[in-house]
């Protein structure tokens, strides 16, 4: 009896739970079903905040890819680069621009002194290659400062023209004609002092004269080279004088004239002003602003100009060595 009241106690206790567990289904399924009931509005209310959070990202779209663009191409400063390592950079840059323009030259044609000076002054705010495809006419009409001198301005005014700012180029290469034939015998001066006291030389002038014509070495700071030594870190200043005298402090005065015909090179061919091609710069490795152009190597590639994307120099008339390395005069005004 006592085996079979304890298999009725298991009985009962299996039962119990049966019934317990059948009872016990209905209130999940209905608990399941309650919040089912509760949470669908809420779910409805969450797309719409959802569709409206959609909306106002896509508004926020452009400021937020100029934001993340921006801190893509941020530039940092060398990590505490002393004077002496400023110098090794610098002076290896110069080293490497100059195994990839060894060719590097004035991109003014000149014949002497005289229309080295002129070309020089006529270059500002337009191309080497637009005062190239001028000047031969200049010069066969007017050959020296005497003859300048005692033009016609109006005459050498519609000369001009194509150069832009023709008028008050055309009062500066006169008044600069007729100092020379007055105060210097008709004979451009070889000293610094005196050049920079001709109309419409300054010392930019002065130094292309000086370092092109007469073998003296000088710095030339024009946009190209200043844009390229601020964008190297090799100074901050923003004074053409005092660019000059920072720059000047990092070479030895015999490198000062080719290193001013590197820096511009590379200025005009890689390192543009608004789109560097940083893929295809030989010193990209050296160089603190990488990035601020285009990275990518065939895209580049493209953008390269002159020479080292196949077309013509700004030169009709080339140095020999310039067309041994596969450079190509300009062609002259007028020229399809």
């Amino acid at each position: 009896m006592g085996e079979q009241s304890s298999g009725d106690g298991k009985k009962t206790g299996k039962t119990a739970k049966k019934v317990t567990a059948k009872k016990a289904a209905p209130v999940k399924k209905a608990a399941a079903e309650k919040p089912a009931r509760k949470t669908a509005p809420a779910k409805k209310a969450v797309t719409k905040k959802t569709v409206q959070a959609k909306k106002a990202a896509k508004k926020a779209a452009p400021a937020k890819t100029a934001e993340k663009s921006a801190e893509k191409v941020a530039v940092k400063p060398p990590a505490q680069e002393s004077p002496a390592a400023l110098v090794r950079r610098a002076r290896r840059i110069n080293r490497e621009l100059a195994e990839v323009y060894p060719y590097a030259h004035p991109e003014l044609d000149f014949e002497n002194p005289f229309e080295l000076l002129v070309a020089t002054v006529l270059s500002a705010q337009t191309t080497d290659l637009r005062v190239n495809q001028t000047t031969p006419a200049l010069f066969a009409r007017y050959p020296t400062p005497e003859d300048l001198a005692a033009a016609n301005p109006e005459e050498v005014e519609e000369i001009l023209r194509p150069c832009g700012f023709f008028r008050a180029k055309t009062k500066s290469v006169i008044g600069l004609s007729k100092a020379l034939a007055e105060d210097f015998g008709g004979e451009v001066p070889g000293r610094l002092e005196d050049l920079v006291k001709l109309p419409g030389v300054g010392r930019k002038t002065a130094f292309v004269v000086l370092g092109n014509a007469f073998g003296r070495p000088g710095i030339t700071v024009d946009t190209h080279f200043q844009r390229l030594v601020r964008r190297w870190q090799w100074t901050d200043e923003t004074d053409p004088d005092k660019i000059e005298a920072a720059v000047g402090a990092l070479f030895p005065k015999t490198e000062w004239t080719d290193l001013s015909h590197h820096v511009v090179w590379h200025g005009r061919r890689i390192c543009h002003a608004r789109k560097p091609a940083c893929g295809a710069c030989p010193i990209a490795p050296l160089c603190p602003a990488y990035g601020e152009g285009e990275t990518d190597p065939e895209k580049a590639r493209k953008l390269l100009k002159y020479e080292k994307g196949g077309f013509p120099g700004q030169r009709l008339k080339p140095p020999q060595a310039y067309l041994d390395a596969g450079g190509k005069p300009a062609p002259p005004l007028g020229a399809a």
